[in-house]
């Protein structure tokens, strides 16, 4: 089976069937130079590349970023080469997800710290530079002044038309790929406090 179908077949199961534990797909994905592969965080999965290792399970590996934001920062990474974010089974992400509480609290101890950012960056335009899933754990003070948008003024958003629209196309884009099927007709436009 190609690897695209493959691929969209494990993701398919693993939304069936979330419990059962999904096969690590091939880094074949993995842009590669000479039958090597490029995949930065393949190679430090494999042994290939150092790393500053701070956990490890079957699931997912976390590592201290090579160019970190701030002291502390964290890489929660997948065992299994996924590119992205939406291609990345929800096993998996539930698998990395569930170390964030005990990880972010270890980095904040050691770190003096008291706040942290959870981000991915999934897709070029949304930053992403390496192209294998991974969540940041950013530590976190006061007026660290990390984020430029921390300064600008967030706007409320309008109960209009428009964001109504919104609310319904997204609504019908979650109900037409299966993922929502238990809220499926039970969202209303606006829900108050």
């Amino acid at each position: 089976m190609e690897c695209p179908a493959r691929r969209r077949l494990l993701l398919l199961s693993s939304h069936l069937n979330p419990s059962a534990t999904t096969p690590c797909l091939s880094t074949s994905s993995c842009r590669k130079t000479n039958g090597e592969t490029d995949c930065v965080f393949c190679k430090i999965i494999r042994g290939e590349a150092p790393a500053f290792k701070v956990y490890e399970d079957d699931a997912c590996m976390c590592i201290l970023d090579t160019h970190p934001l701030s002291l502390g920062h964290l890489l929660i990474i997948p065992k299994c080469h996924f590119p992205s974010l939406d291609m990345t089974p929800p096993s998996i992400i539930g698998a990395m997800c569930s170390k964030v509480p005990m990880i972010s609290n270890a980095v904040m101890k050691a770190t003096g710290f008291d706040s942290f950012n959870l981000l991915v960056n999934n897709g070029k335009a949304a930053g992403q530079v390496i192209y294998h899933t991974h969540i940041h754990i950013i530590p976190r003070k006061s007026h660290d002044c990390l984020w430029a948008s921390e300064s600008l003024r967030r706007r409320p958003l309008k109960i209009d038309q428009e964001a109504s629209q919104l609310a319904d196309c997204i609504r019908e884009n979650l109900s037409s790929s299966n993922e929502c099927e238990d809220n499926k007709g039970q969202a209303t436009s606006l829900i108050g406090n």
